[in-house]
């Protein structure tokens, strides 16, 4: 079509292929990852002699939100049942957590690598006698930074 101002060859990125490494397990078949967002607090001041009536806003500490990831229960498959289990009080081994986001040739277009990962909840799947879905567990992981690559 003439005169249509869109490049054909940029399209938005799928999201439904990406691969998961986490520590020394590599490319885990998970379902869904959810939560990779990170937010800065607002401080807001106002000094005594401010010619203004209202408060400055400046950035703050930065936090990071936990992620969520749910993957099909595997006969044996304990993994991750046994790296939550590690937990005592404050200590638990942290490993690098990869999420990769893949085109349809499978190179990575987006990388979200976190720093310092650890579980902190895994909740098990629900059972029904009448149900027919897969059998999925929940891993929540928190973490102490993130960073983001492109390309």
């Amino acid at each position: 079509m003439e005169g249509d101002s869109q490049d054909q060859s940029i399209w938005p990125l799928q999201k439904f292929c990406f691969s998961l490494d986490i520590g020394d397990l590599q490319n885990i078949a998970f379902q869904e990852v959810t939560g990779l967002d990170v937010e800065t607090e607002v401080i807001e001041y106002r000094a005594s002699d401010s010619p203004r009536f209202s408060r400055v806003k400046m950035p703050g500490i930065s936090k990071f939100g936990n992620v969520t990831l749910k993957k099909g229960i595997f006969v044996k498959d304990n993994k991750f049942w046994e790296w939550f289990e590690q937990i005592e009080m404050n200590t638990i081994k942290r490993a690098p957590a990869v999420i990769k986001l893949l085109d349809e040739m499978g190179n990575s277009t987006m990388v979200w690598t976190l720093t310092n990962a650890f579980p902190v909840k895994i909740t098990g799947t629900d059972l029904k006698s009448d149900g027919d879905e897969v059998a999925v567990e929940t891993l929540e992981i928190a973490h102490e930074g993130m960073t983001i690559q492109h390309g």
